[in-house]
């Protein structure tokens, strides 16, 4: 028997069908998704997968790495979302670069011309109640809570404010500024006045890095940046005072950053140094004794201008400080965080600042 041959479009007829019901299958898995309240993107990418072999794509924050070489402490920061007006989550805020981009490098401080806290306010129009800003375009890598001790020293301040809030925005830092105010007109207590900065301001946020910082001090170059490195950092390593050198090597007065975990390494600041002098070589002391070392940025880009007074009567040299810096070793464990005592007074909330006003008590007879 001779072959059978196919009717002409037969095969035809047959491809045609089988499209049809795969278009058809398409379609329904389609409209299942739909009606399970899947969006739109979702929809897509099923359609589409399935015509490629590329792996789908994914919206997970890259790791952050420190570079060979830096002794940034590197915070990764959790992805932030970011809210479209009708309240879903639209994108997600990027990490803030470790080099802030709109750095300027030298500044020009001058300290001849009178400012207000309304002229402040006014020029840092981002800074929200109680001196806090966090930057709206990147998570900042570091959550930095400035703490200054503080007593009758209000024209400072507002230079340190005008002069501070610019550039700790520039430097993209999440950050607020404590305002310690020791009560009463009896011996001060710096180092004191500190560790009670620190424990406040943990109480409002979730700090992880500390900058300690005279209310006189601005540094003169933007580059030199107020955040927590591997190491404590001394910021204000050459003042105009000493003819923009190190005095000593020792030295760590002015002002200082540590993260959280180096400062409670060293039980904080002493507590009983009333008086001037003596309290920052007992902190670099701490310092050696746990096993750290001091960072500092170079003697050009730490450079930074003092605002010259005269040094309040009730903090006159302290006579003792001498020997207490002979037994750093002994009252590592005992005097600091530890042992703190003091009783907040008040506490105010300022468009530029927040001030806590504190009783530190008096020095032990």
């Amino acid at each position: 028997m001779a072959d059978r041959v196919p009717l002409p479009g037969s095969i035809l007829k047959k491809t045609c069908c089988i499209v049809v019901f795969v278009c058809a299958l398409h379609l329904s898995v389609t409209l299942v998704y739909y009606l399970s309240g899947q969006d739109q993107e979702r929809i897509i990418h099923f359609f589409f997968q399935s015509h490629t072999t590329s792996p789908p794509t994914t919206s997970e924050t890259p790791e952050l790495r420190t570079p060979t070489g830096s002794n940034f402490v590197m915070v990764a920061p959790q992805a932030n979302p970011v809210k479209n007006e009708l309240g879903t989550k639209a994108t997600t805020l990027p990490p803030c670069p470790e080099t802030p981009p709109r750095l300027v490098g030298p500044l020009k401080i001058e300290f001849n011309q009178p400012v207000t806290l309304e002229e402040v306010k006014d020029q840092n129009p981002n800074v929200n109640f109680g001196g806090r800003f966090t930057p709206n375009d990147c998570i900042a890598l570091q959550k930095v809570a400035v703490i200054i001790p503080f007593r009758n020293r209000d024209e400072h301040l507002k230079y340190y404010l005008y002069y501070m809030h610019p550039i700790f925005q520039r430097q993209q830092l999440d950050y607020g500024i404590y305002v310690i105010n020791q009560d009463g007109e009896g011996t001060f207590n710096r180092a004191k006045l500190l560790n009670v900065g620190y424990m406040e301001a943990l109480k409002e946020y979730d700090y992880n890095c500390f900058v300690f910082s005279d209310v006189d001090l601005i540094p003169l170059d933007d580059r030199n940046l107020y955040r927590c490195f591997n190491q404590p950092r001394h910021l204000t390593v050459a003042m105009d005072k000493f003819g923009f050198r190190l005095p000593y090597t020792q030295f760590f007065g002015g002002a200082a950053s540590f993260s959280k975990e180096q400062y409670d390494k060293i039980n904080g600041f002493p507590n009983q140094y009333w008086g001037w002098g003596g309290e920052d070589d007992d902190i670099y002391n701490r310092i050696t004794i746990r096993g750290m070392e001091i960072s500092r940025p170079d003697g050009l880009l730490g450079r930074c201008r003092m605002i010259r007074h005269n040094r309040d009567d009730k903090n006159a040299d302290n006579p003792e400080r001498f020997n207490r810096l002979a037994r750093t070793r002994q009252t590592i464990d005992s005097d600091g965080l530890n042992s703190l005592t003091y009783t907040v007074i008040r506490t105010e909330k300022f468009d530029l600042y927040t001030k806590i006003t504190v009783d530190v008590g008096s020095p032990l007879r």
